[in-house]
């Protein structure tokens, strides 16, 4: 990148935007497509421009630089990819509509790849035959393909994106239990290069598979994420991995159920209000449909249910609501009066909260009637405890108990401990020492390339526009010239001045532009540093400006040179 060409605005294929796009979301979508960054193709496909394509090499370069020095090794794999090694690990129909599906002419079925987990396996089945061939960590960097439903916010969440995605394999737990510290903290020097705020949070595998799981999420509020963040320890998590144990009460002093009449209460509102008691003392009973089959999910009736929580227990089956079909094929199931206790042919989860021994007001799976005093364990049995609650804001940390803080953020890279559920359905044996056959396991690391250049956009953009790290800027200075052509003269000559000092240099020589269009753009294109050759350009003066701090201050050509240089 040193001694790359100076790159003249009057040449620059960009056309800066003084209004928000009609479109726009969000702050990075906004200001991305005003500094002419990124053009939409499509919903959900986006076109990078020539300095957009440069903040993204850069993140692609910084993200290469510490995979290397963990001695991951790079290839590329094709995008485009057969059917049957997916169907073989089931997440041809696991990953449902959001994988892109396809025929060649001839009728046989690819996919475009969102994740290459089964690949990478192949490969080294391929490959390595021996445990001497192992441990290895493969990595790509390459485009990723998702039929998003509803893309939005940019290139946040796209249906093409680019991402980096590498793959560790190893003989035994204790070399994943490595690999995976490597590559936790490879991601740790990426991300502080990067500049970004980041957070590390235990996470759900979720489709993925695998023992262990955590996401660097980076705090913004344009984030798809929520995470909790205890104040008191060092605990962190998304709010769908935020985990709490059973703690069981004694019940026995509680008296016998009853029914109680409770004629047009079929909500926990308006029962609450009918008894005069508190939400927190009746029990919600949520009926869903998995894969056909009702399920009963049970929580306090003030806490709502998260159903993100749910399908992931029950992934890779489908969960959905029932219906009102649904009651009218079962008598029992009275719709509002639901309650766990008699429940026949129904599975019943509950979350923690819902532990032995605690009391309820529920239904009684009558028509305008409820039942109190019906005790988990005395009187309904949970077939299996979930943690299936929306997480709040003040919930207790399940480390110290200290009110946790919910904030949004954007997920910017995950790791997973896979284990050996690639390899068992794929047959990835090496020989070992014994020269028996060892099953490998695995590990899989993701880092949103592009969607790291949207999170840097949103926590680093101010009032006037994109302010980048210097490390990821499409450039090291802004070179302005005001307008007269002796400024214009001194621009181009201290920018090649600069250049052959190894700087990248973007420098504003274009004519017929006011200098208040050429400040305003090169605030909002936002390089670190932007040197004008202004009022004082016949004396070999200019000034410096700081781009985050604002900061100003006049400089002789070779101060100047050797300020930005040092």
């Amino acid at each position: 990148m040193a001694n790359a060409p100076v790159q003249r605005m009057s040449q620059l294929m960009a056309k800066t935007l003084r209004d928000d796009p009609a479109d726009a979301e969000v702050l990075s979508h906004k200001l991305l497509v005003r500094a002419g960054y990124v053009r939409r193709t499509a919903a959900g496909i986006w076109s990078w421009l020539p300095l957009g394509k440069k903040v993204l090499s850069n993140v692609e370069r910084i993200v290469r630089e510490e995979m290397d020095a963990i001695g991951a090794q790079e290839v590329s794999l094709p995008a485009l990819l057969p059917r049957e090694p997916y169907e073989a690990t089931g997440r041809w129909d696991e990953y449902g509509a959001e994988l892109f599906r396809l025929q060649d002419r001839k009728g046989g079925d690819y996919l475009l790849g969102p994740t290459h987990e089964e690949i990478f396996t192949l490969l080294v089945k391929d490959q390595c035959s021996s445990y001497k061939d192992l441990p290895v960590i493969l990595y790509q960097i390459q485009n990723k393909f998702r039929d998003e439903a509803r893309p939005r916010a940019g290139i946040l969440r796209g249906r093409e994106f680019l991402m980096k995605d590498s793959y560790s394999f190893d003989t035994e737990d204790e070399g994943l239990a490595k690999s995976y510290a490597l590559h936790r903290e490879a991601y740790r020097r990426v991300f502080e290069r990067l500049g970004l705020d980041y957070r590390i949070c235990a996470a759900t595998a979720g489709a993925m598979g695998g023992s262990k799981s955590e996401e660097f999420l980076a705090p913004a509020e344009a984030g798809e994420d929520t995470f909790a963040d205890c104040p008191n320890c060092d605990f962190a998590a998304n709010t769908e991995a935020v985990s709490y144990g059973l703690v069981a009460v004694d019940g026995s002093g509680v008296a016998a159920a009853e029914d109680i009449p409770t004629p047009d209460t079929p909500t926990i509102e308006t029962l609450a209000a009918s008894l005069g008691v508190a939400a927190s003392a009746t029990l919600k009973n949520l009926l869903v449909k998995v894969d056909g089959e009702i399920v009963a999910v049970g929580v306090p009736g003030d806490r709502e249910v998260d159903l993100g929580k749910v399908e992931a227990h029950f992934a890779p089956a489908t969960v959905e609501m029932v219906t009102e079909t649904d009651f009218a094929e079962r008598a029992d199931l009275v719709r509002g009066y639901v309650g766990p206790q008699g429940l026949e042919k129904v599975k019943y989860i509950a979350d923690p909260r819902v532990a032995p021994g605690t009391a309820w007001i529920t239904g009684a799976n009558k028509d305008g009637m409820h039942a109190k005093n019906v005790v988990a364990g005395r009187d309904f049995e949970v077939d299996e405890y979930v943690d299936v609650v929306v997480v709040q804001d003040g919930d207790p940390c399940p480390k110290c108990g200290t009110g946790l803080k919910l904030d949004r953020a954007i997920e910017i890279g995950h790791i997973f401990q896979l284990g050996r559920k690639y390899a068992d359905a794929l047959k990835l044996d090496v020989l070992g020492q014994n020269g028996k056959p060892v099953r490998v396991t695995m590990g899989s690391y993701g880092i949103g390339v592009s969607r790291a250049v949207a999170a840097l956009a949103e926590q680093s953009a101010d009032d006037k526009g994109l302010c980048w790290p210097a490390e990821v800027a499409p450039a090291d200075v802004h070179v302005v010239a005001a307008g007269k052509a002796v400024q214009i003269e001194l621009a181009l000559d201290v920018s090649e001045q600069l250049r052959a000092a190894g700087l990248r240099v973007l420098v504003d020589d274009r004519a017929g532009v006011s200098p208040g269009v050429k400040f305003t753009d090169a605030e909002l294109i936002g390089v670190p540093k932007i040197l004008v050759a202004g009022r004082r350009s016949a004396e070999g003066v200019l000034e410096l400006k700081d781009r985050r701090t604002g900061e100003r201050e006049e400089l002789t050509v070779a101060e100047a040179i050797a300020r930005l240089t040092a």
